[in-house]
């Protein structure tokens, strides 16, 4: 399946789109082939896109002050990646995007995206159902990382996202769950 079938395949899982639309959606695409390593977004930079991964995997992070990455966000086929809060403020976004492995990337600019809504309405319920969910999901990460124990919250890692955990190095696992390497090493040593 093509990156475009698999997007129009991804919308109708929560949206219905006649073919007419359907052909409007790909138009306002743009495909974006990565390679490992290369960054999609840099930090200082606007985000002006929303961002649908095709293939492959990405991760979004922040670099505090002594340079040290502090990785925010996994992402793999199906899933969306950005800087939500950079794209939905027109602030500069505080995290890099970078593919961890050779990706595809399906890219709309937030003003075809405006037009795209007024063409297809149904496109901005999916958006607004995505940004809920993002939301969901931040608030249950900001809380599980203040009242569960690390050995908890790699577990839920594991259990949700072992696909993931199989794909990324343990380093970037470790710092998404704001532990040391050292650390999640014994925690994978004791199950």
């Amino acid at each position: 399946m093509d990156s475009k079938a698999q997007l129009i395949s991804h919308l109708k899982e929560s949206i219905r789109l006649t073919p007419e639309e359907e052909s409007l959606v790909c138009d306002s695409y743009s495909e974006i082939k990565l390679k490992k390593k290369e960054v999609l977004l840099f930090a200082g930079e606007v985000s002006s896109h929303m961002r649908f991964i095709a293939k492959g995997c990405l991760r979004a992070y922040h670099m505090d002050e002594e340079a040290k990455e502090h990785i925010v966000q996994f992402g793999i086929e199906g899933w969306w990646v950005n800087d939500l809060y950079s794209y939905l403020t027109r602030t500069p976004a505080k995290q890099f995007v970078q593919a961890l492995e050779p990706s595809v990337v399906l890219q709309i600019h937030r003003d075809t995206l405006n037009d795209l809504y007024n063409k297809v309405p149904a496109i901005e319920r999916f958006y607004r159902l995505k940004f809920e969910n993002a939301y969901v999901a931040l608030q249950d990460r900001t809380i599980n990382s203040m009242s569960k124990t690390a050995e908890e919250r790699y577990l839920e890692f594991r259990t949700k996202y072992r696909s993931i955990e199989q794909r990324v190095p343990q380093y970037m696992v470790a710092s998404y769950l704001g532990i040391t390497p050292e650390f999640l090493s014994a925690l994978r040593k004791k199950r």
